[in-house]
């Protein structure tokens, strides 16, 4: 019988994030901390329909009902993404999300470096957070270690 292997071309890592230094794994963890911090304060605000939360959605041109919804969203996204076996779907879900935040504010004439890039701040703060967290994301980047050249 003859046993057919594939190889994927991607270095053989554990499935968790053992493949990173302690170090990186503390501060990748401190970094996704923040930005999930800031995200479920967002999402707590929508799901509790806070006064303010629902007036700065209405200026954004999004109609009061929709506040609840974007809450439960917004949550379940960051619910996924601190799960760490579906923590790269969550980075997913949340960046499609702050993508439309960013569209949101480039619609309405925000200014640029505080509410336009906002988003993507964050955006940055969860995919190096979840970088830092496991090592096997490196391979799916278009750099390369110079020790490998």
């Amino acid at each position: 019988m003859q046993t057919i292997t594939h190889d994927t071309g991607f270095p053989r890592t554990s499935t968790s994030s053992h493949g990173s230094s302690k170090r990186a794994l503390l501060t990748g963890r401190g970094i996704s901390g923040l930005a999930v911090s800031f995200l479920i304060f967002d999402s707590l605000g929508k799901l509790l329909e806070v006064q303010p939360v629902v007036d700065g959605t209405r200026r954004l041109g999004y109609p009061p009902e929709t506040v609840f919804t974007l809450g439960f969203i917004l949550l379940s996204c960051v619910l996924t993404y601190l799960v760490p076996r579906t923590s790269v779907l969550g980075a997913l879900l949340l960046t499609g999300y702050l993508g439309g935040a960013v569209a949101t504010h480039v619609r309405v004439g925000s200014p640029v470096l505080t509410h336009v890039l906002f988003p993507v701040y964050v955006a940055v703060l969860l995919w190096g957070g979840l970088m830092l967290r496991d090592a096997r994301l490196g391979a799916f980047l278009p750099w390369r270690d110079r020790r490998q050249s």
